[in-house]
């Protein structure tokens, strides 16, 4: 019987970092006062204290007076970041990664997602080394009037990949491995794009701002509005300083003030 499945989205890793090793650092700059005054404030996690510290690396702007240039510095964490979204100083986003484990989403939405590549890594469960013995899927929204027919469908093919590996006598004693891979490689072929997969999927604080607001849109796959959605809700509060400018309108839409960034 097909299972039906839902999307579900799991923040797995996200940075942390060596506060020796920093403060060792700003001792040889002169900054780490302001390390003790920002680990002290309790706002923000080791990403947005990564970013922040990116940040003030370019300026010497650890305290006035490091920088002669320098008399003034923005001492609260959100107002700083506030301040690097609208000078779209975007670059210092990037040395914050944040892994995310998809479980129960659609081969269609994996495929659209792997398309961001610019800051972001995969790992994707492979059809070719993993045979189906079952095969998960989600009833898209726009398919409910022919559910049943849709389910039905999903079981036959369901039906034929044990069946077919039954014939292939996969499960012999003595079958060598490649053997089992060159077959489960060919039998994915007739398996739906549809199918429930997994993929871990790493993103830096620039590229997940870019790709939460792309894939929220209106005109956004359906499927991928609602995995990015929850990346939204869950990196609203992981990162609240870095994403203080996103709001969620009435139709589900994250939108940053600042989308340039």
């Amino acid at each position: 019987m097909t299972q039906e499945t839902t999307p579900e989205v799991y923040l797995i890793a996200r940075p942390a970092v060596d506060h020796a090793a920093m403060r060792a650092y700003l001792e040889r700059v002169g900054g780490q006062s302001w390390l003790e005054r920002r680990v002290g404030s309790g706002q923000g996690g080791d990403g947005e204290l990564l970013v922040e510290f990116a940040g003030r690396t370019c300026y010497r702007s650890w305290e006035p007076g490091l920088n002669p240039n320098v008399t003034k510095v923005r001492q609260d964490p959100r107002v700083y970041l506030h301040n690097i979204l609208k000078s779209a100083h975007g670059s210092v986003l990037e040395h914050a990664n944040y892994t995310f484990a998809l479980h129960n989403v659609s081969r269609v939405a994996t495929h659209e997602i792997v398309r961001h590549r610019a800051g972001a890594a995969y790992s994707q469960e492979s059809l070719r080394y993993v045979r189906l013995v079952d095969i998960g899927f989600r009833v898209p929204p726009a398919l409910e009037p022919v559910r049943q027919q849709v389910l039905e469908l999903v079981e036959r093919l369901e039906e034929f990949q044990i069946s077919a590996a039954k014939a292939l006598r996969l499960d012999e004693d003595g079958v060598p491995f490649h053997v089992k891979k060159e077959a489960t490689s060919a039998l994915r072929r007739l398996a739906p794009i549809g199918l429930s997969t997994d993929i871990i999927m790493t993103m830096n604080l620039r590229t997940l701002r870019h790709v939460v607001h792309m894939r929220t849109a209106v005109g956004a796959e359906e499927e991928l509005r609602t995995i990015f959605g929850r990346v939204g809700e869950i990196m609203t509060q992981e990162a609240s300083g870095v994403f203080q400018d996103f709001e969620r309108d009435p139709r589900g839409c994250w939108v940053p003030g600042f989308p340039k960034v």
